[in-house]
């Protein structure tokens, strides 16, 4: 496995994170290692502490298979929510996972504890993938026409994208 980290820490933005996997790739390519056989972590960072870095992650996974045919991309799902009260980790995993594999993730280290994360990825929540792809694609969405739990994964979509400031009271407005 390959993780974008650099000597100078993880690259504060796409271009960058790019210029460091493909140095990385073409030299394992070099040592005779196919790309089928390379896995790249772009290094989430919790949304506590770089929330830009969130969704720097996101645009990586999802430009990678363009840029590097073949490679594999998996992530610690929970470095996302790491230093956020425990009550706000389980959304912001979930929400997080649903939006980086429709960017292609390939694998992930997740909580399997989680029965809710477990339903979404088995394909048993597709409202919920549903509400979480709206949201990403900029549709329209009646928060007032929505279930707590469908309005919290809105905004929650919302603060993983950047589009709202994150706090440990987004869930609250």
């Amino acid at each position: 496995m390959i993780s974008v980290l650099t000597d100078l820490g993880c690259p504060p933005d796409v271009d960058s994170r790019v210029e460091s996997i493909v140095e990385t790739v073409a030299y394992a390519n070099e040592m005779g290692i196919a790309n089928e056989d390379v896995w790249v972590d772009p290094i989430v960072l919790p949304i506590s502490a770089d929330q830009k870095q969130v969704r720097e992650a996101l645009e990586f996974v999802k430009i990678l298979p363009d840029l590097l045919p073949g490679v594999k991309s998996t992530i610690g799902l929970s470095n996302v929510s790491n230093g956020t009260p425990a009550s706000l980790r389980g959304i912001l995993n979930r929400t997080y996972m649903v939006m980086m594999a429709r960017y292609g993730l390939y694998s992930a280290i997740a909580d399997v504890l989680d029965p809710e994360l477990i339903s979404i990825n088995s394909g048993k929540l597709p409202e919920i993938v549903n509400i979480i792809y709206g949201t990403m694609d900029g549709k329209t969405i009646d928060i007032a026409s929505l279930s707590t739990k469908e309005r919290d994964y809105v905004k929650t979509t919302r603060v993983l994208m950047g589009e709202t400031l994150y706090s440990h009271a987004w869930l609250e407005s």
